[in-house]
């Protein structure tokens, strides 16, 4: 889940396709032209969003959908293809793998859980996980919960140093390796950290893997459990799946298409074992429940007002200007500034084959989700595109 940017382009390996066992009922997606119902979700197409639609097609995708919800209702446009084997369309209803957009219901839980005083943002990893965070200068009594959902403990990314998201050989090899949050943290470990806890900021997909191992720490049950019981079922969020080591996307579904930045075709990456992101990024969903998650979230019916302010209360992001200028960051929350000014919050999520795209208004009111596939342009314009589209509805 750690985006880097090459060529301008945003090439961002958030680990974490999850696949799927069901752990919530799953919906029929719905199909079709013309008013459409996915779960509960009432939409119609739209032509404006079309247009915005297409031009991220023209830059390369292979398949895009998107959502805009606001007062007057949900609407819905599409693109490409669900999967270039069959020819099937790109349907509103289709799943797809949110990857690093997981880290905002992580965060979300874990808030909760302050909220009910059964933890503190202060509190130390070392705290709750003794000796999980140590050697080459690493110190888990140094870094505090807060750091590890903002992305401030200074803690290496996992995913830096892990073959199956950076090249095609190395997705081949290990796509259905079953990997533990303790494996892949010791991974980390093998790391100095990039700066003392506090005194810089960069994403880290390890924060998240220590983040979900806290939550099982506390409350007895894993965090796949806990964002479930807390928020997939109490929100009818019917399409959202928390899978832990099935390689495949129940359902309906969009397929990923990636080349790993090689100079060969892209192939089909669907398809891989979802303990490699963990809680770092191991989600699926559909645009309809990203949607109704986050206008909840925004809307203040999830978290206490305290917590919630201090998810939203960020700091500058700078290595993310890249991908989008002028970003800050707060506890699982992206905070970006919007051309007519203010900024909408969100979180962005890519993994190899599928990039997330989503902008909320500050007040829960308005909410644009939209997930591509394929790799997109080898500069920034799928990038730009995907970036347009959420400001061209929020600003409207």
């Amino acid at each position: 889940m750690r985006p880097k940017f090459t060529s301008g382009a945003v090439i961002t390996t958030l680990v974490a396709a999850l696949a799927g066992i069901v752990l919530a009922p799953p919906a029929t997606a719905a199909t079709g032209a013309g008013p459409l119902r996915g779960g509960t979700y009432a939409t119609s197409h739209s032509q404006d969003l079309q247009v915005q639609v297409d031009a991220i097609m023209k830059t390369g995708t292979v398949g895009v959908v998107a959502r805009s919800t606001g007062p007057r209702g949900s609407r819905y446009a599409t693109g490409g293809v669900a999967d270039r084997a069959s020819g099937d369309p790109a349907r509103p209803g289709d799943r797809f793998r949110i990857a690093s957009t997981t880290k905002t219901f992580v965060a979300t839980v874990m808030l909760q859980l302050v909220g009910e005083g059964r933890l503190s943002l202060e509190d130390t990893v070392e705290r709750w996980l003794p000796g999980a965070v140590s050697g080459h200068g690493n110190d888990g009594s140094a870094i505090t919960v807060r750091q590890l959902l903002q992305h401030t403990s200074g803690l290496f990314d996992y995913t830096a140093d892990f073959p199956e998201f950076a090249s095609l050989a190395g997705y081949r090899a290990a796509r259905y390796t079953t990997w533990t949050p303790e494996q892949l943290v010791a991974i980390a470990m093998r790391h100095a950290p990039n700066f003392r806890p506090g005194t810089g900021w960069s994403y880290s997909n390890t924060n998240y893997l220590l983040a979900g191992m806290i939550i099982e720490k506390v409350t007895g049950r894993s965090w796949g459990h806990e964002v479930t019981t807390r928020l997939i079922r109490p929100l009818g969020l019917r399409d959202t799946l928390v899978p832990s080591t099935y390689p495949r996307i129940p359902g309906p579904h969009l397929r990923g298409y990636s080349a790993f930045g090689e100079a060969v075709p892209e192939v089909d990456v669907t398809e891989f074992n979802p303990s490699a992101g963990g809680a770092a990024g191991a989600m699926i969903s559909t645009t309809a429940d990203l949607s109704r998650f986050y206008q909840a979230l925004l809307a203040g019916r999830l978290l206490r007002p305290a917590q919630l302010t201090a998810m939203k209360t960020t700091v500058r992001a700078p290595e993310l200007d890249p991908g989008w200028p002028g970003v800050r960051y707060g506890l699982g929350l992206m905070e970006v500034p919007l051309s007519c000014g203010g900024a909408y919050f969100g979180h962005g999520g890519d993994v190899p084959g599928y990039t997330t795209r989503n902008g909320i208004s500050a007040d829960g009111h308005r909410a644009v989700v939209l997930n591509a596939t394929g790799d997109g342009s080898s500069d920034s314009s799928t990038q730009r595109a995907q970036n347009d589209l959420i400001d061209t509805e929020l600003c409207a």
